[in-house]
């Protein structure tokens, strides 16, 4: 007999990957699929619907083919996702009525200083814990409404439906028949009172959004409803976990509680304290955020968030043809033994946390005639362990918490340059899990907590073994040096690029 398994979705910027676990926590199998990007003009970002859900039956039907296909045994489905990125479709033909905005996309930045300007963002941040920016999904949805033909007048009939990545996938996986989200999605939206748990009237009112658009809003352990129609899996699955991505690599990761601490590396960069019951409001340019606690109940984080990382490895690989592949980029940067006095600021969709600067470009400093592509290579990855060091002072000056080791996951947190370079600036322990998917892990969590399979995070301990540690060799001095050439290189590109 087949053992059940749970699946876990991930449907991130640059892929979806599905990975299916077995009550002890093991990996059974796993499916991938490439998902395209479209950069209409400068500083757009989009994503087609019909191609994340595409490449979501595409992985699906890999890590189900192994178990029996659609004969295979799956207990329930977790959901987990790239955040902010705005969709919206027709809730008769299920067919998305414009190209989604992605979460790196820019062009509601002057909308957002406009805001700024008009005095809204304290009042906006009270409530939702975010800063005004183009990150965030509320100006790409009043975008959306404003500038496509149609859509507001459909929006007001009641005729379509609006989401971030979770609600699409979950529709579409309900044959259309749940529309629904989390709370951790939810606070990613600038719609949402973080305090109260519900949708705000006042910030719907602000970006001319009307609540009929808006999916309901349940726990990330909750039951979502049951497949419908899809391709390659039997109708009757429940979905009974959703979580946006660094909230399930939080839960993944065995954060459930107040200081637990972890940085994610992919497409972006994203360090997450729990901080608990306690809503902290900042004040060093971080978020507060919903997170969950030990059964997937809304509790709260502090969450640093840089725009690019891995993204400037893959702009390396298909933007200048500099790599063959994200995995060359670590024996490359081991050729030089330093990035030859070079220093990336990759801020192509502006700058994060703590600076906040949407119309900020990236630069490239210090290059000479001897600079070579082992260089470029080496000062991309060094560039994001500055970046992240940028979240990680920012944090303890937040907390009041000297942070003395840092859990890490996501697909970057592989290049063991990158790992050993990081532990070496922040002069703390990098402790890496054995599974680096804590992501799509804590999506399989709350789910398998929803089927009764576990009761908590911890139950699936063993996955997060067998990894490695990383600690500092790197002298105090000269990490400081190091730091300040970026601090420098920073400020260069904001005085060149005032807001």
């Amino acid at each position: 007999m087949r053992s059940e398994v749970i699946l876990a979705i991930d449907q991130g910027t640059t892929g979806t990957t599905v990975l299916a676990f077995d009550r002890a926590g093991r990996l059974r199998s796993r499916g991938y699929a490439e998902l395209p990007q479209h950069f209409p003009r400068p500083g757009w970002v989009e994503h087609h619907g019909e191609e994340i859900w595409g490449t979501t039956l595409r992985a699906l039907r890999a890590a189900v083919t192994p178990l029996g296909g659609a004969r295979a045994r799956v207990a329930a489905i977790g959901l987990t996702n790239q955040r902010e990125t705005t969709l919206v479709w027709d809730r008769t033909s299920s067919k998305p009525a414009a190209p989604g905005i992605v979460w790196q996309d820019r062009r509601t930045a002057e909308r957002c200083a406009a805001l700024k300007r008009a005095g809204k963002e304290t009042w906006v941040t009270r409530r939702t814990g975010l800063k005004l920016d183009p990150y965030f999904s509320g100006t790409k949805l009043e975008w959306l409404l404003r500038n496509v033909g149609g859509l507001k007048a459909r929006a007001r009939r009641g005729g379509l439906a609006f989401g971030t990545v979770d609600s699409w996938l979950l529709w579409m996986l309900t044959g259309g028949r749940v529309h629904a989200t989390d709370a951790t999605n939810a606070s990613r939206t600038l719609l949402y009172d973080i305090r109260r748990h519900r949708w705000d009237p006042d910030l719907l009112d602000l970006f001319g959004v009307p609540d009929s658009v808006l999916p309901e809003v349940r726990p990330s352990c909750a039951d979502f409803g049951v497949t419908r129609g899809v391709p390659g899996l039997a109708d009757g699955v429940p979905v009974l976990g959703i979580a946006g991505d660094q909230q399930a690599a939080l839960f993944g990761q065995g954060c459930v509680e107040a200081g637990g601490l972890k940085n994610t590396y992919g497409t972006g960069c994203f360090l997450l304290l729990h901080t608990g019951e306690k809503l902290v409001p900042s004040r060093s340019g971080l978020l507060t955020t919903v997170a969950c606690g030990p059964r997937g109940e809304p509790r709260y984080a502090l969450e640093g968030s840089v725009f690019i990382a891995g993204a400037a490895i893959q702009w390396l690989r298909d933007g200048l043809g500099i790599l063959k592949s994200a995995a060359e980029s670590e024996a490359l940067a081991r050729q030089v033994p330093d990035a030859g006095g070079t220093i990336l600021v990759p801020a192509f969709a502006g700058l994060g946390a703590p600076y906040w600067r949407p119309e900020a470009r990236g630069i490239w400093c210090g290059l000479t005639r001897g600079t070579t592509r082992a260089h470029l290579v080496r000062a991309a990855l060094e560039s994001i362990a500055f970046q992240s060091r940028d979240l990680v002072e920012a944090m303890e000056r937040e907390s009041g918490v000297r942070v003395r080791a840092l859990r890490v996951d996501g697909g970057a947190s592989l290049n063991a340059f990158l790992m050993q370079f990081q532990a070496d600036l922040l002069g703390i322990r990098i402790a890496r899990p054995g599974l680096v998917e804590t992501t799509a892990l804590g999506a399989a969590l709350l789910a398998g907590i929803g089927a009764g399979w576990w009761k908590r995070a911890a139950d699936l301990g063993a996955a997060r073994r067998n990894g490695r540690e990383f600690r500092p060799r790197m002298r105090r001095a000269e990490r400081d040096r190091l730091y300040r050439g970026w601090k420098e290189a920073v400020e260069l590109l904001l005085d060149a690029d005032p807001a």
